[in-house]
């Protein structure tokens, strides 16, 4: 009785609605029934369709169904195939002043790179839907053909004393003896210009070369060039921006290095200085350091030039605020002139040139000069050429407005007569020298303005302006260099300048101007 009671107060059971759904995959139909609720993965289940990591179903897998659904299976593959390429090599056409005007001469055979591209190809039912590039890959890279043309001037050749040494399309040559005496002796073809500076006695250059390598600007080398054959020195030393030079002893080379960065300007500054010694046969000594990085002062990210004084044992320094002397026996460092950095609102910083007179007495340099009625001092547009003499004496302004690329460079010494000999006292002959600078031609838009080739005394008398002529386009910014002996018939001393791509001897004497080189390559030139 009490079974039949309790029976009959549990709740009737409600058998759940079936709802009836469609397949189709593989080409194949599929009718399955399932509880209602259930979604299009339920369905798939049910008929036993098991689906591929790509494959794709409509209605999406999480979907609910209703009765009549339909579930569409779309079987999705891939594939992944290789092809190989040739990569056609270029043609390039180089001026070589070595050849005569119209010759040529294949100077590097052009040899076809090889390039390997992977394809994935994507298929929907057997159906090719897609192609597309995964990845291309570099197997051999093309070398262009090289074609030397001719360009052989009918320029006067000079004799000129010392060696000249000169940076032309990537390589180094040198002239010798006369202006038409030239070789190469450097042909990578990867010169960067950065470093470009021959030893005192003419016998050694050092350069840099372009680097493709990972977190390298550039490499360090030199070359010995008093030899037939180049005897070319890898220094070791890589990410060389502003400063390598030797010192007036020969033995020794100074440089600063940077940090590479991935932002404008590329680099940031260490600000130090090392030396290396180098043997006659190419050796190297031990580096030492003579400077240890530092902060280099205000703007110091963009980095310090240096330049040697006669004596080897100082070094003059230029950096945005100021210029020094770094005693290289004491490694201290002691300001002469303290500069307002100029603010040039882009992602390089100004830094004054120096030069040296060549008694070891003075040193020139320009300084950012603040006048009134400028509104803000760090963008002032004026610039003066001032010498700061060496024995404590201050600095003096000796031309106004020069620009800030002045880039001064004292001559070699020159004997002048103060009083002729007579029979009561000899001669009395005074160690004089000139300075040349480039005079902006718009003085208050230097920093982009072009120049003039311009010489003075040493004590800033008797300027004149050399070279180029009035109406003429101007000189790009670049340093200037003085012939080591006085040249050609009458002697007397000339400045190396480069114009529109070509080297061109000044002669301060006379004013006048004589091109050496026509194929417009030129970019750098040192003379000792």
């Amino acid at each position: 009785m009490i079974v039949i009671v309790l029976a009959g107060c549990t709740p009737p059971q409600v058998t759940q609605a079936l709802i009836q759904v469609s397949i189709t995959a593989d080409g194949k139909e599929y009718q399955v029934q399932l509880p209602a609720g259930s979604t299009a993965q339920d369905a798939l289940t049910r008929a036993g369709v098991v689906m591929g990591s790509l494959d794709r179903a409509s209605p999406a897998l999480y979907t609910v169904l209703s009765g009549g659904s339909h579930v569409q299976v779309v079987r999705v593959r891939e594939e992944f195939y290789v092809e190989q390429a040739v990569i056609a090599f270029g043609n390039q056409t180089v001026l070589n002043e070595s050849l005569p005007a119209g010759e040529t001469r294949l100077s590097q055979p052009g040899v076809n790179g090889l390039e390997e591209t992977t394809y994935r190809r994507v298929y929907e039912d057997d159906v090719l839907i897609s192609t597309s590039v995964v990845k291309t890959v570099t197997l051999q890279e093309a070398v262009p053909e090289i074609l030397m043309v001719g360009s052989q001037t009918p320029f006067a050749s000079l004799p000129i004393p010392g060696r000249m040494a000169y940076l032309v399309g990537g390589n180094a040559w040198v002239m010798e003896g006369t202006t038409s005496s030239r070789r190469p002796v450097v042909t990578t073809g990867d010169l960067d210009g950065r470093v470009f500076s021959l030893s005192a006695d003419g016998k050694w250059l050092v350069y840099t070369r372009s680097s493709s390598e990972e977190n390298e600007i550039n490499t360090l080398w030199a070359v010995k060039i008093d030899q037939p054959t180049p005897l070319i020195v890898d220094l070791e030393v890589s990410n060389v921006i502003h400063f390598a030079g030797w010192s007036p002893e020969m033995s020794a080379l100074a440089y600063s290095t940077v940090e590479p960065r991935p932002t404008a300007p590329g680099w940031q500054a260490n600000n130090d200085l090392y030396m290396v010694n180098i043997s006659q046969s190419g050796g190297l000594g031990e580096k030492s350091l003579q400077l240890e990085a530092n902060s280099g002062g205000v703007y110091g990210w963009w980095g310090m030039d240096f330049a040697w004084g006669v004596d080897g044992l100082l070094l003059g320094y230029a950096r945005p605020d100021g210029v020094g002397l770094l005693d290289v026996r004491l490694d201290e460092m002691r300001s002469l002139l303290d500069i307002m950095p100029f603010q040039t609102g882009s992602d390089w910083a100004w830094v004054p040139g120096i030069g040296w007179g060549p008694d070891g007495k003075v040193i020139y340099t320009v300084d950012h000069v603040v006048k009134a009625g400028v509104p803000s001092a760090e963008e002032s547009p004026y610039f003066d050429l001032v010498a700061i003499p060496l024995d404590g004496g201050a600095p003096v302004s000796l031309v106004a407005e020069v620009g800030m690329f002045a880039y001064p460079s004292p001559s070699p010494v020159q004997p002048l007569v103060v009083s002729p000999a007579t029979e009561a006292s000899p001669a009395v002959i005074e160690n004089a020298y000139q300075v040349a600078y480039l005079q902006a031609i718009f003085a208050t838009e230097s920093s982009t303005s072009r120049y003039r080739l311009c010489v003075m005394d040493r004590d800033g008398s008797n300027r004149q302006t050399l070279f180029p002529d009035q109406g003429s386009a101007g000189l790009d910014p670049q340093q200037v260099v003085w012939s080591p002996a006085p040249v050609g018939d009458p002697a007397r001393l000339m400045i190396a300048v480069i114009y529109q791509g070509n080297i061109w001897l000044v002669s301060p004497a006379d004013g006048t101007a004589q091109q050496v080189t026509g194929d417009g390559l030129a970019a750098r030139v040192d003379w000792r």
